[in-house]
């Protein structure tokens, strides 16, 4: 959450002459309503599972790039269905540059009612582990432009 993923994607996809999904997007398009909608009516679980749905669709398809959601890489499917069926990438972000970035970010249905730095932190101790496990390459983000980002990761792709 924060990292970069969508923007990041976005980039990449249309250097390469890939199509773009972002999973979130696409729970979106299909529902007719946003993630913050679905996390009220449906809860953690119900968003969950249709974001399981999609990545298992979207993994499928050929010459794409995929962003998936913060948590989708907690829940062993995702997990498979990512690493079976492509090159998974984890942009790595401090908390501190994610505190930065998403500070007065309103549409984030973790960071809502909650002390935004702590919450980051337990996200963080939570996901880092896992994403590690699961990424054949890791990119820290720090502070530079997507533009830099996205040349990292064109360089290791197409060597």
């Amino acid at each position: 959450m924060g990292a970069g993923k969508t923007t990041v994607g976005k980039l990449l996809a249309k250097q390469l002459g890939k199509t773009f999904y972002d999973a979130d997007h696409e729970i979106e398009r299909r529902t007719g309503v946003t993630v913050a909608v679905i996390f009220e009516l449906e809860g953690e679980a119900g968003f969950r599972k249709r974001e399981a749905a999609v990545i298992e669709e979207l993994s499928q398809m050929d010459n794409i790039v995929l962003a998936t959601g913060g948590g989708a890489v907690l829940f062993p499917e995702n997990r498979t269905a990512l690493q079976n069926n492509g090159h998974v990438i984890y942009l790595r972000a401090s908390v501190n540059d994610l505190f930065k970035r998403m500070r007065n970010d309103k549409q984030r249905p973790l960071l809502q009612n909650v002390d935004i730095r702590t919450k980051l932190e337990q996200l963080y101790q939570e996901r880092h582990p896992v994403y590690t496990a699961v990424a054949n390459t890791i990119i820290d983000t720090g502070r530079q432009p997507a533009t830099a980002l996205t040349n990292q990761i064109k360089k290791i792709y197409q060597a």
